[in-house]
C-alpha cells in the first residue's frame, strides 16, 4: 500500500485536513497500517486533488490561516476500490524488541526484564487504543474485523510474554561477560 491509497482510505470515512490525517496515521485508527510523514501526505493530497480524486475547501480559523479540508470524490472512491482490489503484499514485521531478545545472552537480566516490561506496556497501550476506536465504528463490519484481528494478535503477544518471561529470564547466560 502507498500513501495515496492510505489518504483515500482515510478520507473515505469523512473529510479531514492534512494535519488531521497525520494524527490519524500517528495515533488514530490508521496507526497500525503504514507510516506516513507530512512530507508524503501533503504531496499525495496535492496530486490526488489535481487528479480530481479529492476536493479541497478552505475552512476559516480564528487567528490562524484558513485550514484546507479534503474530501474524497466519486472518482476517488473508484480509484480507492481499484487500489484495494490487488492481492496485498505480505505483512512486514520489524521489531527491535525481538532483535534484543534474539541476542539476550549479551544483556544483563535487568535489561532483559525491562525490555519485556516495556513491550508488555506497549502492547497494552495498543490494546487500549483499539478499545477506544471500537465504539467509533461498531456499525462497520470491516472496522470490527480489523479490531478483532488486532486484539487477537496483541492479546497473544501479552499472553506469550506473561507466560514465558520468568522462564526466559532464568535461562539467560551473559555472553558479554565471557
Amino acid at each position: 500500500m502507498n500513501v495515496r491509497t492510505l489518504v483515500l482510505g482515510i478520507l473515505s470515512f469523512g473529510e479531514a485536513s492534512g494535519y488531521e490525517i497525520k494524527k490519524m496515521v500517528e495515533d488514530g485508527r490508521f496507526s497500525h497500517f503504514i507510516d506516513a510523514s507530512f512530507g508524503s501526505i501533503y504531496p499525495a493530497l496535492t496530486a490526488l486533488t489535481g487528479e480530481s480524486l479529492l476536493t479541497v475547501r478552505a475552512e476559516e480559523q480564528t487567528g490562524r490561516p484558513d485550514k484546507k479540508v479534503y474530501a474524497i470524490t466519486q472518482n476517488g472512491r473508484a480509484s480507492l476500490a481499484r487500489a484495494l482490489s490487488v492481492t496485498p503484499a505480505k505483512d512486514k514485521f520489524k521489531s527491535e524488541f525481538l532483535f534484543q531478545m534474539l541476542l539476550a545472552d549479551f544483556l544483563p537480566k535487568p535489561a532483559i526484564a525491562a525490555a519485556i516490561e516495556k513491550q508488555l506496556s506497549d502492547l497494552r497501550e495498543d490494546l487500549a487504543r483499539i478499545a477506544e476506536c471500537e465504539g467509533e465504528s461498531a456499525d462497520q463490519p470491516g472496522c470490527s474485523f480489523v479490531h478483532g484481528y488486532g486484539n487477537a494478535l496483541l492479546n497473544a503477544g501479552v499472553k506469550y510474554l506473561e507466560e514465558r518471561k520468568t522462564e526466559f529470564l532464568s535461562t539467560r547466560v551473559l555472553k558479554a561477560a565471557e
